[in-house]
């Protein structure tokens, strides 16, 4: 989900460069850009609904675990500044997301469905004059503005700054190192810890079971 929703848009954002921007408007043509636009829109939303069908349980999961809010968030987010400017103390513990992504995730969310509605309604002006609102355009283009600023911060915590990229590993290989996660997600390391125990002490009986079952004699 997260690499469709990056490449389509990069596609979005540079189709939409070369329809707005007159000196990239002679590279592709305006039909061309809007075409490809409107696929990779189309695209993205049709790959939402696939994997959500396919990955239903896991996205529920994760979207339980994006969307609650503790008091340690709460505190990460108003000691902020003080980490940011001056040497603090360390951050209070966080889940599997910190704060930080938690929001960015309600704020992408939620300008994305903005765009979509404006794109949507841009599209129908284009075919019906009832559809054609003047502030359409406008809040469409800020939007994407305000998209590429988060976007522009995701990928430096990502890809630049030094305490947090560890975290590009985990949306490449599907792991982070267990000393990172500590420091950064105690709270999800300890859920993963008790969960571990659990199996483990579940173990005996399985295998207990399976003793006494036809095909193990």
């Amino acid at each position: 989900m997260h690499w469709l929703l990056a490449l389509a848009f990069f596609v979005l954002l540079w189709t939409g460069f070369l329809m707005s921007v007159p000196v990239l408007e002679g590279d592709v043509t305006r039909p061309v850009a809007k075409a490809w636009h409107i696929d990779a829109a189309i695209a993205l939303a049709v790959g939402v609904v696939l994997l959500t069908l396919v990955q239903g349980r896991v996205f529920a999961r994760t979207i339980s675990q994006l969307e609650r809010f503790d008091r340690d968030d709460w505190r990460w987010l108003a000691e902020i500044p003080r980490r940011f400017w001056s040497v603090a103390p360390a951050a209070p513990p966080q889940g599997r997301f910190n704060a930080g992504q938690k929001l960015n995730t309600a704020l992408v969310s939620g300008l994305m469905v903005v765009s979509y509605i404006t794109g949507f309604l841009m599209w129908l002006g284009e075919r019906n004059t009832a559809y054609r609102f003047a502030g359409t355009f406008g809040v469409h283009d800020d939007v994407m503005w305000c998209l590429m600023v988060l976007v522009a911060g995701h990928m430096y915590m990502a890809l630049v700054n030094r305490s947090t990229r560890a975290s590009m590993a985990g949306m490449i290989r599907g792991s982070v190192d267990r000393t990172w996660a500590l420091r950064h997600h105690k709270k999800w390391v300890a859920d993963l810890d008790r969960a571990a125990a659990a199996q483990r002490a579940a173990a005996p009986d399985d295998e207990a079971v399976a003793s006494r079952s036809p095909r193990a004699s």
